[in-house]
């Protein structure tokens, strides 16, 4: 199983009153997958607060090109496409795939957080190696802070 994708099947609640997935779906999945995959890479939430750390976003963005409506066999995807070498910054897209059509795609900048200090922070050393482990994009770049 690839952490870094999931099949998505939509509720009968997802849907808006034009019959396809309302807006705000798209946003709880792509926060869901990426909180799996961030458990599954080792920053759990018992690592966050060991480390008086935790993930905030600064911008969150969707672009729809397809409709998807209830019952349509989705997956839902993620890469890294940009990253800060400390860890500090990232910026994540998810795909919302339909076969091989990419039918939404959803970016998210974010950094970390100290939730002591309520300040930026980089990553502890130990953390690095778990940033290794998302997939990157083909336009992937290091970003400097």
């Amino acid at each position: 199983m690839n952490p870094f994708e999931m099949d998505v099947h939509f509720r009968w609640s997802d849907l808006d009153p034009n019959f396809h997935i309302r807006h705000s779906v798209y946003y709880d999945l792509c926060a869901q997958l990426r909180t799996m995959a961030f458990q599954n890479i080792g920053f759990s939430l018992e690592f966050f607060a060991k480390n008086k750390i935790g993930p905030v976003l600064f911008r969150e963005e969707c672009s729809f090109r397809k409709e998807l409506h209830f019952g349509d066999a989705v997956k839902l995807k993620l890469e890294v496409i940009r990253l800060a070498k400390d860890g500090s910054r990232f910026s994540v897209v998810h795909y919302f795939m339909r076969d091989d059509v990419v039918c939404a795609t959803l970016t998210i900048d974010g950094a970390f957080m100290n939730t002591e200090l309520r300040k930026l922070t980089a990553l502890p050393d130990e953390a690095i190696p778990f940033l290794n482990k998302i997939p990157k994009a083909e336009a992937f770049e290091w970003v400097t802070r």
